[in-house]
C-alpha cells in the first residue's frame, strides 16, 4: 500500500476513535485520490456517515462495498449494523448472518447478530449468538454485557448479574455494563445497589442518556416521582428522539396526575416508534382518566384492530374499560402474559404435596391496607375456619400504619413483608412455607407481581378479586367466578377453569362503618331540591356513549343533577365542557371530593339513584352504594368487567336494577326518577334485605369459598386434571 495511503488511513481510524468525524473525513476523501475505491476507505466513509446517525448514507457505501468486495466478512458486518439502526432487521440479520459465513470466527458478527435477535425479542437465539462470540473471544467485554441483556430478558437475573460484572471486569470503565446491571438489580429490587450502579455509569460517561433513563425507572419504583422526573429531562435533553425516556416520563406524569402532560409525552414516544410496546393503550388510558376524548372512536378502532392482530399495543387492564368483548380482552391477556410473565420453569416442578391437617392458603397483595381491596376481604380473613386452613399473607405494597393494615396483619396465621424481594424470590419463599393454594389478589392491576406465579409459587393457584377478567396465562389454575359473570358459553373466553360460587364471586365486609355525620345537600354542594343522580366510578370507566346518556337523562329530568367523583381538574373542567356541548349546563354536574370511606358511605345518602357505567361496571362502587342503601341502576354486558354490577345485585335479591340494554337504562333512570313511589319500593326492598341477602352474608360467602378452596385441594391430591367447580349454595 501506498505509505501516503497508509498514513492517511491509520490517522482516520485515530480521528474516529476521538470522534473528530470532519478531519478523518477530509483525510479519507484525500485518500481516495490516491487511491479511488479503495474498500477500507470507503467502509470508514461509511463508519464515519454511521456515527454521525446518517445511516442511509452509511448503507450507500457499505451496499457498495458489498458488490467491490463480495467475500469480506467485516463489510457485511457493518452493514448489518446500519441496518439495525434502520429498524430494518430481517435485513442485518441476513447481513450478518453473511459476514458469518464469509469469517466464521468473527466474535463481533456473532455479537452483533445476537443483538438484532434481540430486537426482534427472540431472546433465546440473542443469548446462543453472544455465548458463541465469548466462546471466539474470551475478553471481549461487549458480548458479555450484550448476554447479561438477554438473560435480563429471559428473566434469569442471577446469571445476567453475573455476565454484567464479568463485563466490567474486563473493562473497569464500561458504563453501559453499569447501567444495564442496575436494570437487573431493579427487578431484584435491590433499589439502591441498582441507584449506584447508574451513580457509577454517569461518574463514566456524564453524557450517557440511557443511564439517566435508567437512574429515573429506580427513583420511579421507588415512587420519588419528582426526581425521577429530573432524570427523564436529562435524558431526553441529551437524546431527543429517546423513546423509552419520553414513555418513562409520561409514566411518572400520570402518578403525578398531571394528564395533559403525560399524554403529550406519550403522543411523542408514539410519534417516534408507533409500535412501542403497551404505550398507545397507555396514552388512550390517560385519555379516558382525563374524560379527554377527541377523535376517541377511531382511536379505539385502531387499538381493537391491533390488539385482533396480536400487537403488544395495550395492558390488558387499559381494554377493559374500552371494550366488553370477552374474546378482545382474553386475547389481550394473552399477549401481555407472554409478553411480560412467560410461565418460567427455572424451579423445576413443585413436589407432590402430602396431604396435612391444615390447608395451607397464601394470599399475596400491594393493598393490604386502608384500600379497596382491604375493605372488601378483610372480614373473610378473620372468618376463615383456621382449624382447617392455615392464612398466611404476602405484602409487597406500602407498609401503612392504619386502622385495617393491624386489623389484617391479626387475622394472619403469618404475615409477611416481601416488598423487598424479586419475584423469584418470593415463588421460592411460597414453596419453602409448603402453600397448597395462592390466590393473586392483583391480576394485572398496579403494583401487581404476576412474575410470583409464572415460577409456579403453589401447586394451585387462583387469580381472585383484585382484577376483573382473565390472566391469559398458562399458570393460574382458577378464576373465582358467579354464574352471572362468566355463564357457561363465555368460559372459552377464560384461560383459567371457573370456580362457581353460589350468589356473587365478590366477598364484602360487614364491618364497614358509616359515618354518623347528619350532612345536609348543602353541605356537599348539592342543590336542596331535585333529583340527584351519581356515579362514583373513576372517571376512565365513563364513555361518550355512556355520558351521551346521562346528559340525556339530565334534560329528561328537570331540576335534577350528576354528582360525580372529582378525580383532577383538568378531568372535571373536560366534563363540564362535554355536558356544555350536549346542552347541559355546568351547574348540573356536581363534584364529590375524595374522603374517608365513613364519611364517603354516608353521604351516598344524600344521593336518589346511583347510574353505572358499560363496559366497565362499578365494582367495589357497587357494594359501597348498596351497603350505603343506594339503589344502583346497571347495564350487563358480555365481559367480566361489565357483569360485576349485575352479580351484585342479582345477590343483593335487585334484578330489576338490571337494565338488558342502553335504551333501558336510559328509559328506567328517567322512569325512577319520574316516579318517586317506584323508586321508594326499590329502596324499602334494599334497606330490608341490606343485612340478610346474600351479598352482605360475609359467614356465608367465607363458607362458601371454603368450600371451593377443598374442592381445589381434593383435586390436586387425587392427581386429577384442574376442571370447573360449582359450589352448591348452602343454608
Amino acid at each position: 500500500m501506498n505509505p501516503q495511503l497508509s498514513f492517511f488511513i491509520n490517522k482516520s481510524i485515530q480521528y474516529i476513535r476521538d470522534g473528530n468525524y470532519q478531519s478523518a473525513e477530509l483525510l479519507l476523501k484525500q485518500s481516495l485520490k490516491l487511491a479511488r475505491n479503495h474498500p477500507e476507505v470507503l467502509r470508514l466513509l461509511g463508519v464515519i456517515e454511521a456515527k454521525k446517525g446518517n445511516h442511509e448514507n452509511a448503507l450507500q457505501y457499505f451496499s457498495e462495498l458489498t458488490k467491490i468486495t463480495p467475500k469480506n466478512g467485516l463489510i457485511f458486518s457493518n452493514k448489518g449494523n446500519v441496518l439495525f439502526e434502520l429498524k430494518r432487521y430481517a435485513e442485518a440479520l441476513a447481513s450478518h448472518e453473511k459476514a458469518i459465513a464469509l469469517a466464521p470466527h468473527y466474535a463481533e458478527a456473532y455479537s452483533n447478530k445476537g443483538n438484532v435477535l434481540f430486537a426482534l425479542k427472540r431472546y433465546a437465539e440473542a443469548l446462543a449468538s453472544h455465548e458463541k462470540a465469548i466462546s471466539l473471544a474470551p475478553n471481549y467485554a461487549e458480548a458479555y454485557s450484550n448476554k447479561g441483556n438477554a438473560l435480563l430478558q429471559l428473566k434469569r437475573y442471577g446469571e445476567a448479574l453475573a455476565y454484567y460484572d464479568q463485563a466490567i471486569g474486563l473493562m473497569p470503565d464500561y458504563a453501559e455494563a453499569y447501567s444495564n446491571r442496575s436494570n437487573v438489580l431493579l427487578e431484584l429490587k435491590r433499589y439502591d445497589e441498582a441507584l449506584a450502579s447508574n451513580e457509577k455509569a454517569l461518574l463514566l460517561a456524564p453524557d450517557y442518556a440511557e443511564a439517566y433513563s435508567n437512574q429515573g425507572n429506580v427513583l420511579f419504583e421507588l415512587k420519588h416521582y419528582a426526581e425521577a422526573l429530573t432524570y427523564y429531562d436529562q435524558a431526553i435533553g441529551l437524546m431527543p428522539n429517546y423513546v423509552q425516556a419520553w414513555s418513562n416520563k409520561g409514566n411518572t406524569l400520570q402518578e403525578l396526575k398531571r394528564y395533559e402532560e403525560a399524554i403529550i409525552h406519550y403522543a411523542q414516544a408514539l410519534s417516534l416508534q408507533p409500535d412501542i410496546d403497551w404505550v398507545y393503550g397507555y396514552c388512550m388510558h390517560l385519555k379516558m382518566k382525563a374524560c379527554s376524548w377527541d377523535h376517541l372512536p377511531e382511536q379505539m378502532e385502531q387499538l381493537l384492530s391491533k390488539v385482533q392482530s396480536q400487537e403488544r399495543v395495550s395492558v390488558p387492564f387499559a381494554l377493559l374499560s374500552l371494550s366488553a368483548d370477552p374474546s378482545l380482552n382474553k386475547t389481550c391477556s394473552e399477549i401481555y402474559a407472554r409478553a411480560k410473565y412467560p410461565f418460567n420453569p427455572i424451579l423445576g416442578p413443585i413436589p407432590k404435596h402430602l396431604k396435612k391437617g391444615r390447608i395451607r392458603i397464601g394470599y399475596y397483595s400491594a393493598d393490604f391496607y386502608d384500600h379497596a381491596t382491604g375493605y372488601l376481604i378483610a372480614e373473610l380473613f378473620e372468618l376463615q375456619d383456621k382449624s382447617r386452613f392455615e392464612l398466611i399473607g404476602f405484602s409487597f405494597g406500602p407498609q401503612r400504619d392504619d386502622e385495617m393494615r393491624h386489623r389484617l396483619l391479626r387475622s394472619f396465621d403469618q404475615f409477611i413483608e416481601v416488598g423487598d424481594q424479586s419475584d423469584l424470590e418470593i415463588a421460592q419463599l411460597s414453596r419453602h412455607l409448603k402453600i397448597d393454594i395462592a390466590v393473586d389478589l392483583k391480576g394485572f392491576t398496579r403494583d401487581c407481581r404476576s412474575g410470583i406465579f409464572s415460577y409456579r409459587a403453589a401447586p394451585i393457584q387462583v387469580n381472585y378479586l383484585g382484577y376483573p377478567g382473565t390472566m391469559g396465562s398458562d399458570f393460574m389454575d382458577y378464576i373465582i367466578a358467579d354464574p352471572i359473570l362468566i355463564p357457561s358459553q363465555l368460559q372459552q373466553f377464560y384461560s383459567e377453569k371457573v370456580v362457581y360460587l353460589p350468589y356473587s364471586y365478590q366477598v364484602n365486609d360487614r364491618k364497614r362503618v358509616i359515618a354518623d355525620q347528619q350532612c345536609t345537600r348543602g353541605d356537599l354542594g348539592l342543590p336542596e331540591e331535585g333529583f340527584v343522580f351519581c356515579c362514583f366510578n373513576s372517571s376512565y370507566k365513563i364513555l361518550p356513549a355512556t355520558f351521551d346518556i346521562w346528559m340525556r337523562i339530565l334534560l329528561a329530568v328537570e331540576g335534577s343533577v350528576l354528582w360525580l367523583l372529582e378525580d383532577n381538574l383538568c378531568t372535571k373542567e373536560n366534563l363540564i365542557k362535554e355536558a356544555v356541548k350536549r346542552g347541559v349546563t355546568e351547574s348540573r354536574l356536581v363534584f364529590a371530593k375524595r374522603l374517608p370511606l365513613a364519611e364517603h358511605l354516608a353521604r351516598h345518602q344524600q344521593a336518589d339513584l346511583f347510574i353505572d357505567t358499560l363496559p366497565c361496571n362499578a365494582h367495589t362502587t357497587t357494594s359501597d352504594a348498596l351497603w350505603a342503601g343506594l339503589p344502583v341502576l346497571t347495564i350487563m354486558g358480555e365481559s367480566f368487567a361489565s357483569r360485576v354490577a349485575a352479580s351484585l345485585l342479582n345477590s343483593m335479591g335487585l334484578p330489576e336494577l338490571i337494565a338488558s340494554s342502553q335504551a333501558d337504562y336510559e328509559s328506567s333512570a328517567i322512569e325512577l326518577a319520574k316516579n318517586p313511589r317506584k323508586l321508594a319500593v326499590i329502596k324499602d326492598k334494599l334497606a330490608n334485605q341490606r343485612l340478610t341477602a346474600p351479598l352482605f352474608d360475609t359467614p356465608l360467602f367465607t363458607k362458601h369459598l371454603e368450600s371451593a378452596y377443598t374442592k381445589m385441594y381434593e383435586i390436586y391430591q387425587a392427581d386429577l386434571p384442574v376442571e370447573h367447580i360449582t359450589v352448591e349454595a348452602s343454608g
